[in-house]
């Protein structure tokens, strides 16, 4: 196979904060993997979770280091592919950007959509989320008025974890709920950002205004703490930082009620759908996230929106300029194109 690889660099539309800071713009690895006439796409990106780190010079030296791996193997063996980039140290976004490609190239080698290719049931999948990051009250309705100027929305994710306390959490719920369209949903990401103390005091909080979960209230690395909250609180709880790949879930599942399930954090498609069984041997709920992603990467994980009981998939929205076309919203649901692979366009048409 014939890997080549370019960075594409977008703006964000609005700076997006959480606990652990704030990014303006979005670093994309795009990805092609040629062999036998047909290219199939993917994409990595960087991202962070404390000392879990995949930087752009990350990326760029393990993509090149990657080109000497798989040149001399078939595009048809991805499962080969991924074995040898983690036993040569290749990082998870790297992996996630290749094996995204090598199944959109066996897609349109085989005249299979990936929802065929990956025995994904025709089912539909919950409606996606749209975040509010971290900001002043005045800034956070804003917010809220730009996302409904794009779509109807009715799930919202709001990111908590502020340094100025929880204090300045609950003003901002305070200032944008009676802003959200009627009988929307609501859920709280701290991205790791409260104390326990803090966190237990803020589950009885949300509870009492029926927000449905929080996210990753304790920083990775507090799992016993985790463990501790998740007895009392009254609100379920979804691990992001805490739980990276399927390797992770044994040990985390008794502290929580669901997983965040990231393709650049766990490896890719491959990766994602063997997360997702041994989540469900567990009972845990399953949630789909990203990170910067552009469409080309959310609309790898739309594909798994069946197999889901949240989807978070909304970064390309949030992107100036990106350059693909693909999965589209009707009714807040994220819906995969047609065509084989996962069907992914540029919007100059090229395939």
């Amino acid at each position: 196979m014939e890997l080549n690889f370019q960075f594409l660099r977008l703006p964000k539309r609005v700076p997006l904060a959480i606990s652990r800071g704030a990014r303006t713009e979005s670093v994309i690895a795009w990805i092609r993997i040629r062999s036998e006439g047909l290219e199939g796409w993917g994409e990595a990106g960087a991202f962070s979770i404390g000392s879990h780190r995949v930087t752009d010079d990350t990326l760029e030296s393990h993509l090149s280091l990657s080109q000497s791996i798989l040149k001399d193997l078939p595009a048809s063996d991805r499962h080969t592919s991924d074995r040898l980039l983690r036993e040569r140290g290749i990082d998870s976004s790297t992996r996630a950007g290749i094996n995204q490609a090598l199944i959109d190239w066996a897609g349109k080698q085989q005249g299979l959509s990936a929802s065929q290719l990956l025995n994904i049931p025709p089912q539909s999948a919950p409606p996606t989320s749209v975040t509010i990051g971290l900001n002043s009250p005045e800034a956070a309705v804003a917010r809220v008025q730009q996302w409904l100027g794009i779509a109807p929305f009715r799930v919202w994710k709001l990111k908590m974890g502020s340094p100025l306390g929880i204090v300045a959490d609950q003003a901002l719920y305070e200032s944008v709920i009676s802003k959200l369209p009627v009988d929307s949903c609501v859920s709280v990401d701290a991205n790791g950002g409260w104390t326990l103390e803090q966190a237990s005091l803020m589950a009885t909080w949300l509870a009492e205004r029926q927000v449905g979960h929080m996210e990753q209230p304790l920083a990775r690395g507090q799992e016993r703490d985790l463990g501790l909250l998740h007895k009392r609180s009254p609100i379920p709880i979804i691990a992001d930082e805490s739980c990276i790949d399927s390797t992770e879930i044994p040990a985390i599942a008794p502290c929580v009620d669901g997983i965040n399930i990231k393709l650049w954090k766990c490896g890719g498609v491959d990766e994602a759908q063997r997360m997702i069984r041994i989540a469900r041997e567990h009972e845990l709920q399953i949630m789909l996230g990203c990170y910067g992603n552009t469409l080309l990467g959310n609309t790898a994980a739309a594909y798994l929106g069946p197999l889901a009981s949240y989807v978070d998939l909304d970064s390309h929205w949030n992107l100036e300029g990106d350059p693909f076309c693909g999965a589209t919203l009707h009714d807040g649901i994220l819906l995969p194109p047609p065509g084989p692979g996962f069907g992914v366009k540029r919007h100059d048409n090229t395939h």
